[in-house]
């Protein structure tokens, strides 16, 4: 990894532009699935009450699933619905052929048990690769790959493999120890053959461990926490964060920014994901892979692995994935 040029600043690693071409690989899939199978891949989605963001969210996979021809089904029920009728609504849901995968947006109401609720979401259908099946083999060195890898560490490692950023022998520093974030992409780095330190809230001297990074996950949760200062020269910078700092200038009044300073850091880093634009988009993206590798599985095909086949040599496990390239246009950008 090389410094940035100052003349060209950082490579801008697009996870937009990545989701839309992942969307059309699983397109051609969902297509050849159902010609030559029979099935078409079917994600389920259970929302409960109406916050704003939670709905959003749901609005943006029912748009991609539609476009990638996904069979979509959506369960609503109210804020006060109890954990009884919830249960039941997941039990029809682990039933039915036609769902492959079934994903409960979260946060639940308080008098929900949110564990209790993901925990009866059969591992066959887990969209999100949260239950301790797919943790534990994640985490595992040899064995049965996981049915589904956790979104957004997922699309972590599909940004550094699609733009061709080694990981096997660098230093990574992942920020924030999350079972959603921090810890699976820890294990996915560590599957690549990166040397991970994984920091949290008791950890000493962030800093400094920061300085030495190669790779730097951030996904702490505080706005604009990693500092320019903090970036090793030419390292490369993933932004999990998406947090709202005041901006007058704003029609809202405020804008979207990340874990690290994207100003400075940029002025720094050698790559670095975008705030919004960067992780987002590969969240849903992955999220459909998902789908469409449990419908596969529901057949008996194995499922479309994670990384590119240049690592295949490189991994403990068989889950890497024969992934194309991005455009042109962006094989140019990495380029200059």
């Amino acid at each position: 990894m090389s410094c940035t040029d100052p003349t060209t600043g950082p490579l801008i690693i697009d996870g937009k532009a990545t989701a839309s071409v992942i969307q059309e690989e699983l397109k051609e899939e969902v297509e050849r699935l159902q010609k030559e199978h029979g099935v078409l891949a079917g994600l389920a989605v259970v929302l409960v009450g109406n916050r704003v963001d939670s709905s959003t969210y749901v609005r943006m996979k029912k748009k991609v699933s539609s476009a990638i021809g996904i069979h979509s089904v959506d369960i609503n029920l109210t804020e006060t619905v109890s954990e009884l009728d919830i249960l039941a609504e997941v039990e029809k849901l682990n039933n039915d052929p036609s769902v492959h995968g079934i994903l409960v947006q979260l946060p639940l109401p308080d008098h929900i048990d949110e564990g209790k609720v993901l925990q009866s979401i059969d591992v066959k259908k887990d969209a999100d690769g949260f239950s301790a099946y797919n943790i534990g083999n994640l985490c595992l060195r040899g064995g049965e790959p996981p049915l589904a890898v956790p979104c957004t560490p997922a699309g972590c490692i599909e940004l550094l493999q699609r733009y061709g950023i080694e990981i096997n022998g660098k230093d990574c520093v992942v920020l924030g120890r999350s079972n959603i974030v921090g810890m699976p992409v820890a294990a996915l780095l560590q599957s690549c053959n990166g040397t991970v330190t994984l920091c949290h809230s008791r950890t000493k001297n962030i800093e400094a461990k920061i300085k030495q990074a190669d790779i730097v996950v951030a996904a702490i949760g505080k706005t604009e926490y990693v500092k320019g200062d903090w970036i090793k020269p030419g390292a490369v910078v993933i932004d999990v964060g998406i947090n709202s700092k005041p901006d007058a200038t704003k029609k809202r009044g405020y804008k979207l920014v990340g874990d690290v300073d994207y100003e400075e850091c940029s002025k720094k880093a050698s790559a670095i994901t975008p705030v919004p634009g960067g992780v987002g988009p590969m969240t849903i993206a992955m999220l459909m892979k998902n789908t469409v590798n449990l419908a596969r599985h529901s057949i008996g095909l194995p499922r479309m692995p994670l990384r590119n086949k240049m690592h295949r040599n490189l991994s403990h496990r068989d889950f890497i994935v024969t992934s194309q390239r991005l455009s042109s246009s962006q094989d140019n950008t990495s380029n200059k």
